[in-house]
């Protein structure tokens, strides 16, 4: 079972990554999923976003939930009715589930040269830390964009800008966490960021 790795970033709060190997038949072995979430991944045009759905549902039953127990709101925040707070994420062959008793994001990403190309569309206060060496370039970029995805996911609210309204403190790769703010409306909030790299991947969660 390619369960990749579990973080426990405190007593309340886990972290689980699945790596996606199995093939969609396989992932659609050993769960059930409600009508409306089968009639969804059916849908689906690209199996590997078939395959990343199923993993999610594969990631929930190692919490001991099912896919009946993970409803979505009306922006498309899932959310559990046992009062825990969740996040999902996947990309490409990799997928992953934050759940805590605090509002939490979680977001993995493929470590790719064209986030160079798109970096004026999310950073602005970073740019004056970020370094022109390529390699370094692309895997501080993918970490700022995983942390403000996370912090989008968590804060949850139309209109919240990358670049206007999300910052995060100056990092080392090496570092593994970091200080994160969201200011929107006049009103700053503070949050407690983390990363990881693997196989050319990145996830960052945010915790608040």
């Amino acid at each position: 079972m390619p369960l990749y790795k579990t973080i426990h970033p405190n007593s309340q709060t886990t972290v689980k990554i699945w790596k996606i190997t199995e093939s969609y038949d396989d992932l659609m072995q050993g769960i059930d999923l409600k009508p409306k979430s089968l009639e969804r991944v059916l849908a689906m045009k690209s199996e590997m976003h078939q395959r990343g759905f199923l993993s999610v549902r594969h990631l929930l039953k190692e919490f001991g939930y099912t896919d009946a127990e993970l409803h979505y709101d009306a922006n498309g925040k899932p959310y559990l009715k046992d009062g825990k707070y969740i996040s999902i994420t996947h990309s490409f062959t990799f997928s992953a589930i934050i759940i805590s008793d605090y509002k939490i994001g979680v977001d993995i990403e493929k470590q790719r040269e064209k986030i160079v190309r798109i970096a004026n569309r999310f950073v602005d206060y970073e740019s004056q830390y970020l370094t022109d060496e390529n390699i370094e370039c692309v895997k501080k970029l993918t970490v700022i964009w995983c942390i403000k995805e996370s912090l989008y996911k968590l804060f949850a609210t139309s209109g919240l800008s990358f670049k206007k309204h999300t910052l995060v403190i100056p990092f080392t790769l090496e570092d593994k966490s970091t200080t994160a703010w969201i200011d929107y409306e006049n009103k700053k909030q503070r949050f407690t960021a983390n990363y990881l790299e693997f196989e050319g991947f990145t996830c960052a969660y945010v915790m608040s």
